[in-house]
């Protein structure tokens, strides 16, 4: 026997140092949980933002999804819309742009109005009314009576009152994404049996007046997708047609998911 036989071979081993925490792959799985969390939050806070009718629909179908749409298929239900998902979603969506729209005109409003309350010394002999209706937000340029406000009689001639109104009006429309559509009224007072031009000419020549001011103060052209002249045919006092309050001119903003603004509109004619 040889006299190494007898000794043990000797074995090194190396042991390989584990690398730091951020090497591994945990890290992910904590921040994927932190971004759910994150995505759950902001979605209860928007839904906390709607009204109470859109939170009781929402929170009926996430709860009974199958019954609620069997409940409500056929019923008054803000989100029901025959028997599929789709549809349920697709008017959800509607009425959730109508309502967030809703909220932005009513900005819109009370930040015109507070426009208009400043500038009371350079608007003060003008009459401006706005509303919200089913079609979406209407300002309103209004002869009072007291005087020739916005435009002279049987003009198309601006005056400062109604530049600086527009201008003003201009500034908070700039900020909102809907279509505007501009409208000229006129009173029933005839130039003349045989005249050329007459209110329809005037209306629509006083809306495009109005269209002008509105695209110089920094709204885009391209979101003005009509310009009306209706003369007389819509006025605002109808037991008193010749009354001033018929003069006016009309900006509305249409509600975008309401449907067609309008289709083959009277655009070019109307009144002193």
């Amino acid at each position: 026997m040889s006299k190494d036989a007898g000794k043990r071979p000797i074995i090194i081993k190396k042991v390989k140092k584990a690398g730091h925490a951020h090497h591994g792959g945990s890290w992910k799985v904590a921040y994927a949980d932190f971004v759910t969390a994150m995505m759950a939050f902001f979605m209860v806070m928007w839904i906390l933002g709607m009204d109470e009718s859109t939170r009781k629909a929402v929170e009926g179908y996430f709860s009974n999804p199958a019954g609620f749409k069997k409940g409500y298929g056929s019923g008054n239900s803000p989100i029901s819309s025959g028997n599929t998902p789709s549809k349920i979603k697709s008017e959800t969506v509607k009425l959730i742009m109508h309502t967030a729209q809703e909220k932005a005109f009513a900005k819109a409003a009370n930040e015109i109005k507070v426009r208009l309350d400043s500038a009371k010394g350079a608007v003060g002999n003008g009459k401006f009314e706005i509303t919200m209706s089913s079609k979406g937000l209407r300002i309103e340029l209004i002869e009072n009576g007291s005087g020739d406000n916005f435009f002279g009689r049987g003009s198309a001639a601006m005056t400062k009152t109604a530049v600086i109104g527009l201008q003003l009006i201009a500034k908070e429309l700039i900020a909102l994404r809907n279509p505007v559509v501009v409208e000229g009224h006129t009173d029933a007072t005839l130039y003349g049996q045989n005249a050329s031009y007459t209110n329809w000419e005037l209306s629509a020549d006083r809306a495009n007046a109005a269209r002008r001011i509105l695209e110089q103060s920094g709204l885009d052209p391209a979101r003005i997708i009509e310009v009306r002249g209706y003369a007389d045919t819509q006025l605002r006092r109808p037991e008193e047609p010749q009354s001033a309050e018929n003069r006016r001119i009309s900006i509305l903003l249409p509600f975008t998911n309401a449907g067609s603004v309008a289709t083959n509109a009277d655009v070019g004619v109307g009144g002193n």
